[in-house]
């Protein structure tokens, strides 16, 4: 049966030997429909972003290319503007009917932290071919925080997947008229995907639509939950009435949709990361909606999307209720055993605009 593999089945990769570490795994790295993936004990500084090819390892690449090793045991500084490349725990031996993708958590990508996953023989970042079998690497390179980082700290995961998952559009109106993908009175479906639009009236007396990251601050450390003030790292942004927002080259924003999203039981989500059609920004980097986001059963009721923006090249004009991305669909082989948001640790159910679990709450 053909789709994304549910808790039982990732662990049943684990049990089979197709899945290995290191270590054993954490007891929460498997996800309602991912694997958590993590940072091996050695980060080595790259000279430049890299793929492979289909004739060489990612090892030979950094022999020729790497600066300097960054030792990950006891935890490292890794600095904005910089590429790091790091081996992980986990290494797959995929069996000929099963491919992967990979894609930064949902801290990951709120922290502005870049990730891809390479495999050998790779020509794509974060696709990993059917049959697929050896180590897998993480390319890091902070954007706007340095961030402390340590052997087995997780910023990256992976979903695996049988066949041809995608919904139709025929089953994706359907799926909405049944279960209320996003809520939006016209909603814009096309192909596997439906559309997503932004929030810029705000929220609260203030009218708070969303932060822009402050450069030269002080350190993050991945693996520390609400251990930070928000106002040293962020700079809230209000909507003082005018309901649009400019975005300015090169900064990063933390936004939010104008819906709420969800993801039924028997079903997986993934935000679309860049959608030109739109405007020449990128949306969203860390993808993965697991089953059960926003799921009233699993306490998720009025989730909304919380957007990862930044602008490229020039100056770009948002306006409240300006499409802003679109969410993709794909069938679950199987319902899993819990869903997102039921006892797995899940810092992002029924959110509305909501930064890291890295940062302290706001009174």
């Amino acid at each position: 049966m053909a789709g994304i593999l549910a808790d039982r089945a990732i662990r049943a990769l684990w049990d089979e030997g197709r899945l290995k570490a290191e270590k054993p795994l954490d007891h929460d790295q498997i996800q309602p429909a991912s694997l958590d993936l993590r940072l091996g004990a050695k980060a080595f500084r790259v000279r430049a972003s890299f793929l492979p090819g289909p004739s060489k390892r990612v090892a030979d690449k950094l022999s020729r290319l790497s600066l300097h090793v960054v030792d990950l045991s006891d935890g490292a500084v890794l600095e904005t503007g910089c590429v790091y490349i790091v081996p992980l725990l986990e290494t797959i031996d995929l069996p000929q009917h099963l491919s992967a993708s990979t894609n930064p958590k949902s801290s990951t990508g709120r922290l502005d932290i870049f990730t891809r996953v390479i495999t050998d023989y790779a020509q794509e970042f974060d696709q990993i071919a059917t049959g697929y079998s050896g180590p897998l690497y993480l390319e890091i390179s902070p954007k706007t925080f340095p961030i402390i980082v340590r052997r087995g700290s997780r910023l990256s995961q992976i979903r695996f997947r049988e066949g041809q998952s995608l919904l139709r559009e025929d089953e994706m109106l359907s799926l909405h008229l049944a279960e209320t993908l996003v809520a939006a009175e016209s909603p814009i479906i096309s192909g596997s995907s439906i559309a997503l639009s932004i929030d810029l009236q705000g929220s609260g007396p203030d009218g708070l639509v969303g932060y822009r990251g402050k450069r030269h601050s002080a350190v993050i450390d991945v693996d520390v939950k609400a251990a930070h003030d928000i106002y040293d790292f962020w700079e809230p942004i209000y909507s003082r009435g005018r309901n649009e927002l400019i975005l300015d080259p090169d900064e990063f924003y933390i936004l939010v949709s104008r819906e709420a999203v969800h993801v039924p039981p028997l079903y997986a989500a993934e935000m679309v990361p860049f959608d030109p059609l739109v405007g020449e920004f990128r949306v969203h980097y860390a993808g993965f909606f697991d089953p059960g986001f926003g799921h009233v059963e699993a306490g998720g009721a009025g989730a909304r999307a919380v957007l990862e923006v930044r602008s490229h090249d020039v100056p770009f004009i948002l306006d409240h209720g300006q499409i802003i991305g679109r969410l993709v669909y794909e069938h679950m082989r199987e319902k899993p055993e819990a869903l997102y948001g039921t006892g797995l640790g899940s810092n992002y159910q029924a959110q509305g605009l909501k930064l890291s679990k890295h940062f302290k709450a706001q009174d």
